[in-house]
């Protein structure tokens, strides 16, 4: 599937003619009115060639940090143990243990990323392959920033547990960078899901800059990360929902972007506000609260059928099932809990997406115009 921006560049290169790129766009637009309404496409994979090269991509990737793992045990080896050393060995040789754990960190996501770039050059770049440009794009992201963290490692380790504020403040600073590192990806490559990856860690910056500023070790640390990760998340979503909202027509690029965005900020919507209802504290979670998390869910329902998007659904899906379990248990349905819980959430998901056009054209007629022209057409 080719975007109006490869057309237009094929015509600009002599590739393709006007004419013929204007048919193309013809006939295309045609196949989409005899697709399915709200289906909610986006590119993952063309063939299975894009399967084929991804278990190639990544059994090389895993390669290159073995591969420097190895180089860093030469450069830094970490001390080995031995019966007849002293009692106090593990403390007299812990600085040296994390210094090494740190190098061979670095060094093995440093050769990652630097593969994942080298690979992108021609898998993306040239290949325009969707899949492995997805899996290299993590890959660097994920090696640029877990080379920093070796380097936070290895330097804080001989620091002491006491620097805990400094070693958030650093991963801060790193997460930052990679935000920068992600950038720079997006403009060499320009792989929809990158946005949603430096978009993440720019938020990653904002909550490790403020829980260090918080401190680490303060009582209310945990609803305070939580509070952080969900108004991250609702301002993700509305930057979501701006990609959105500039291509209703789902024709362009940033229809993909919006797509990983939205992957993006569901969790970081749905989980804090499940965990502060408890429902992660246990199964027996009470009945008010299991009633609160089912509302929830229709509340997130009713938002990815106007917004045609369907990540909050599922990941909020794992806390419906808890929920609906702890209800079924307690009205005595012991031996059938998954059995039903299953068959509940099964049917539902299946008559949601089998009704999804009409239910979608009944809660979009029931918003302001304004907005309704700014949203996806309903068939």
């Amino acid at each position: 599937m080719y975007s109006q921006e490869d057309l237009n560049s094929a015509v600009a290169a002599g590739a393709i003619s006007a004419e013929a790129a204007d048919a193309l766009r013809a006939h295309t637009a045609a196949q989409r009115d005899a697709l399915p309404a709200d289906a909610e496409h986006f590119r993952l994979i063309t063939g299975f060639n894009d399967i084929f090269v991804s278990i190639g991509v990544v059994i090389m990737l895993v390669a290159m940090g073995a591969i420097g793992q190895a180089l860093a045990g030469a450069v830094y080896p970490v001390p080995q143990w031995t019966p007849d050393v002293g009692e106090n060995w593990w403390m007299e040789t812990r600085e040296q243990r994390m210094m090494a754990q740190g190098v061979a960190l670095s060094l093995a996501a440093l050769f990652v990323a630097g593969t994942a770039w080298f690979l992108a050059e021609f898998f993306t770049r040239k290949r325009r392959m969707a899949l492995p440009s997805i899996i290299l794009l993590l890959a660097f992201v994920g090696g640029v920033m877990a080379t920093l963290t070796g380097v936070i490692i290895g330097w804080l380790s001989p620091q002491g547990d006491e620097q805990a504020a400094l070693g958030f403040s650093l991963l801060a600073v790193s997460a930052l960078i990679t935000a920068g590192a992600a950038w720079l990806h997006w403009r060499r490559f320009m792989v929809p899901i990158t946005i949603a990856a430096g978009t993440g860690a720019i938020a990653a910056t904002a909550v490790l800059l403020l829980v260090a500023i918080i401190g680490p070790n303060a009582s209310n640390i945990e609803t305070v990360i939580l509070s952080l990760v969900f108004v991250a998340g609702l301002v993700i979503f509305a930057f979501a929902m701006r990609w959105d909202m500039s291509d209703p027509r789902r024709e362009t690029r940033r229809s993909d972007v919006a797509f990983w965005l939205h992957l993006l900020a569901a969790p970081m919507i749905a989980h804090p506000i499940f965990a502060l209802l408890g429902v992660t504290d246990g199964d027996n979670i009470g009945a008010g609260a299991a009633v609160a998390v089912l509302a929830v869910y229709i509340a997130f329902g009713l938002i990815a059928l106007a917004i045609d998007r369907r990540a909050l659904l599922v990941s909020a899906l794992a806390y419906v099932l808890i929920a609906l379990a702890y209800l079924f248990r307690e009205f005595g349905a012991v031996e059938l809990t998954f059995a039903l819980t299953a068959l509940v959430i099964g049917s539902a998901l299946l008559s949601l997406s089998a009704l999804w056009t009409p239910i979608r054209a009944a809660v979009v007629k029931g918003l302001p115009g304004e907005m309704q022209a700014r949203l996806p057409a309903t068939a």
